[in-house]
């Protein structure tokens, strides 16, 4: 943990990629601190850098330049052994397309980064994750037996499950209808509230962006606004000024 309480710290991040006129600036100079306990949204048009800037602050992208440090360990310069146990034991994600394994049943994917890991879930915070994100009936079924909703509570739970720093998720509801994606969000906030736990979610929905305690817009690779938590209305306002500057 850094002194500040930031439990992730980005510093002057550039990426870039290819070579003379050819080259996309991707990001241009970002630094931000993610505190403990916030769920943080990273807002932006398509091509604004968004998710290249979340792959950087998960360890899944190395930048061109600038400095990452997650748990207060400086990540950019680590191995890959080194880089893969860290993730380990601080970072989870959930992405759009759920990234289930489909031989595996609802339980077995969750516990997925334990068995990795070669360890036991706590027998009690485990039953309650499986409660508290609607799957205790569904622990058997595999992933083709389950609605997307369903799918995608099986990824938040598999992230949640090693009680993670920080959890990444990627456009989380971006592959759900209107009102399972509601839902979702309803349970990405409340693992917040609950469990203290620290989320960044880039997202490109003004509704998901609202259960944000603090929302961060990046627009042709830098953060050009960084509101505390807005309605989706002043959400929607921002993203029309940011296209129109």
């Amino acid at each position: 943990m850094s002194m500040n309480g930031a439990v992730v710290q980005a510093n002057d991040l550039t990426r870039t990629y290819g070579v003379g006129e050819t080259a996309v600036h991707a990001l241009q100079g970002v630094s931000l601190d993610i505190p403990q306990g916030d769920l943080t949204a990273i807002m932006g048009p398509s091509g604004s850098g968004k998710s290249t800037l979340m792959h950087i602050l998960a360890g899944l992208d190395k930048p061109t330049a600038g400095e990452v440090a997650i748990a207060g360990t400086p990540i950019t310069r680590l191995g890959d052994s080194d880089l893969t146990k860290l993730r380990r034991e601080h970072i989870g994600f959930v992405f759009q397309f759920f990234n289930l394994l489909p031989m595996l049943t609802a339980e077995e994917n969750v516990l997925l980064p334990l068995s990795i890991a070669g360890e036991k879930p706590d027998a009690a915070f485990f039953e309650t994750l499986l409660d508290n994100v609607g799957l205790a009936d569904r622990r058997t079924h595999r992933p083709s037996e389950l609605s997307g909703g369903q799918q995608q509570r099986v990824a938040i739970a598999r992230a949640l499950v090693s009680r993670p720093t920080v959890l990444f998720a990627d456009e989380p509801t971006g592959n759900l209808d209107s009102t399972t994606g509601h839902e979702i969000l309803v349970l990405m906030r409340d693992s917040v509230d609950s469990y203290g736990q620290t989320t960044v979610m880039v997202t490109h929905e003004a509704r998901a962006a609202a259960i944000a305690d603090r929302i961060l817009f990046l627009a042709d690779g830098q953060i050009v606004r960084d509101l505390p938590g807005a309605t989706q209305h002043e959400v929607l306002k921002t993203l029309e000024e940011i296209a129109a500057a």
